[in-house]
């Protein structure tokens, strides 16, 4: 199976930024494990704080990848233009949060991309990204 994991504005600092909330595990390591606990698969890595790179990535997930497992961060209260992304292809979205956006701010509480996507899976740290993909390949 070949995955795409995307990811959102301010991921680039996992391990690094709201370490209460976040962890101190950065991404890079976290995806290793990833890896190595799927060796079977390719797992691919795209981040970006912009929100066109993102929506470009979406489109050009078509026809090569399985799945994609996403983070929007921000984006993910915000972004039409992302969920309409989505929507307009054929390749399944699993979205997914470190923390759960619903014991956050009230104004983190809604996701834009959530009706549009295979599934949420939130709160489980950086197990939401391996969670995503089981889900993904169910």
């Amino acid at each position: 199976m070949k995955i795409l994991i995307l990811n959102g504005p301010n991921l680039n600092l996992q391990g690094h930024r709201d370490t209460d909330i976040y962890g101190t595990q950065t991404f890079e390591e976290y995806l290793e494990s990833l890896r190595s606990r799927y060796p079977q698969d390719e797992i691919e890595l795209v981040q970006s704080n912009v929100e066109g790179e993102l929506i470009n990535a979406l489109h050009a997930s078509v026809g090569v990848y399985d799945g994609v497992v996403m983070n929007a961060g921000g984006y993910t209260h915000t972004s039409v233009a992302i969920r309409d992304a989505i929507a307009a292809i054929s390749t399944p979205v699993v979205e997914v949060h470190i923390s759960s956006i619903l014991a956050r701010e009230e104004f983190r509480h809604v996701s834009m991309l959530a009706p549009v996507c295979r599934g949420s899976i939130m709160g489980f740290g950086l197990d939401s990204y391996r969670l995503g993909i089981e889900a993904l390949k169910k």
